[in-house]
């Protein structure tokens, strides 16, 4: 979708680094290679691009990276959410919680599978859903919780689980646990397992800007439950021989390229953690600026580098950092994310009446400068420097009004 303006500086039409990276997870010889092998071999008008024993592989392939029971491709990760919540039936009493910081896919697919969205604080230091505010939202109208593995730092998704069987539903038993990792593929949680293992249904985005990419867009589902597994295979391929359907299936060059992209994940997050880690390194010491937390063994791919200003920046002392690092020193940066009820008018008219004011002060305090792997050191050394001169300059103008 087109990139919101209220999230990005004034001025972009200069930046020397823009304000994120166009492609996430970036191609080799190998995905060159792999191209090259399908075109070839679908060029043959008795072979063709019927996609099927690709899209098996890549999903065998996804099952043993992840160690889930099932994995479903799709053409998006957007559809994919969409399928997930169909397979609920949700009634307009139904609700479903979700982190009122967020990409707003997520909820524009509760509203319109026929949901109840339910906005919930997120946890200050990774922004993403806090359990407590969850519990205080709960209520037996329930049947779902979305949470989301915020810009790469991946939740605990225990807590939820548990809370979820504290708080069943009269008619349909306890809320089943939603993952949105469409920003942390590759990624472990606390307890160490792979994320898409924990929770109902787990939802991967191979979109271009992802940690990895199948040509653009694609997506998978992980779950342990068969039920749902069968149900999304129908439901992507037009309802098999009884059931409603659509066409949403992942094409054969996507899914061939995704055997390479995931093969390769785990080195591409890698690099990513590495790069973000020194970014943190040479940032220390800036009072005015809150570093992203620094999670071990995996538990943060750094998808975006978040930053939070003080209390007192929030705002427009926000904008004029992320104004100051664009037009002076040519760094773009983006807010990720807004609170999608202040953003975007279909939310805003569902979620009317709610209103998380931690997350509005949060997203008020937030920008995520460009950050990618693949960055030389001396572009990443001269960002590090803007970063340090900007605060600097905008800490400046802010003793002076004081």
């Amino acid at each position: 979708m087109p990139t919101n303006p209220a999230t990005v500086p004034r001025h972009i039409e200069a930046l020397r680094w823009p304000v994120e990276p166009a492609q996430g997870g970036w191609y080799t010889d190998a995905e060159h290679d792999a191209v090259r092998k399908v075109l070839a071999e679908s060029d043959d008008w008795r072979t063709g691009w019927k996609a099927v024993p690709y899209t098996d592989a890549f999903e065998e392939a996804f099952t043993a990276h992840t160690g889930a029971g099932h994995a479903v491709a799709f053409n998006s990760g957007g559809t994919a959410m969409e399928m997930i919540l169909r397979y609920l039936r949700l009634a307009p009493e139904d609700e479903v919680i979700s982190c009122a910081i967020n990409f707003v896919g997520p909820h524009i697919a509760v509203i319109g599978q026929g949901g109840r969205l339910v906005l919930a604080e997120p946890e200050p230091v990774t922004l993403n859903l806090d359990v407590a505010d969850t519990e205080r939202v709960i209520s037996p109208r329930t049947r779902a919780i979305l949470l989301t593995h915020w810009n790469g730092a991946v939740a605990d998704v225990r807590p939820l689980l548990d809370l979820a069987d504290r708080h069943p539903h009269p008619v349909h038993g306890p809320p089943v646990v939603i993952v949105d990792a469409a920003r942390a593929c590759g990624g472990r949680t606390p307890t160490g397992a792979r994320v898409g293992v924990e929770g109902w249904a787990t939802v991967f985005s191979f979109e271009s800007k992802k940690l990895m990419t199948t040509f653009g867009q694609g997506g998978v589902v992980t779950t342990n439950n068969s039920a749902l597994a069968e149900r999304l295979r129908r439901l992507r391929a037009y309802g098999g021989r009884d059931h409603w359907g659509t066409n949403q299936m992942m094409s054969k060059i996507q899914a061939a390229v995704g055997i390479v992209q995931l093969s390769r994940l785990d080195d591409m997050n890698s690099a990513r953690i590495s790069r973000a880690h020194r970014r943190t390194q040479a940032l220390e010491g800036i009072d005015e600026l809150t570093l992203p937390p620094a999670l071990g063994g995996g538990q943060h791919l750094y998808y975006r580098y978040n930053l939070l200003v003080p209390d007192e920046w929030a705002g427009g002392g926000r904008h004029k950092l992320m104004n100051v690092l664009a037009a002076t020193y040519g760094v773009g940066s983006i807010i990720s994310g807004p609170v999608t009820y202040l953003g975007h008018g279909l939310i805003s008219e569902h979620a009317s009446g709610q209103h998380c004011p931690r997350a509005e002060r949060l997203a008020a305090r937030l920008l995520c400068p460009i950050l990618h792997p693949r960055m030389s050191p001396g572009d990443e050394a001269a960002i590090c420097d803007a970063i340090r001169r900007a605060t600097a300059d905008v800490a400046r103008t802010h003793r002076a009004t004081d």
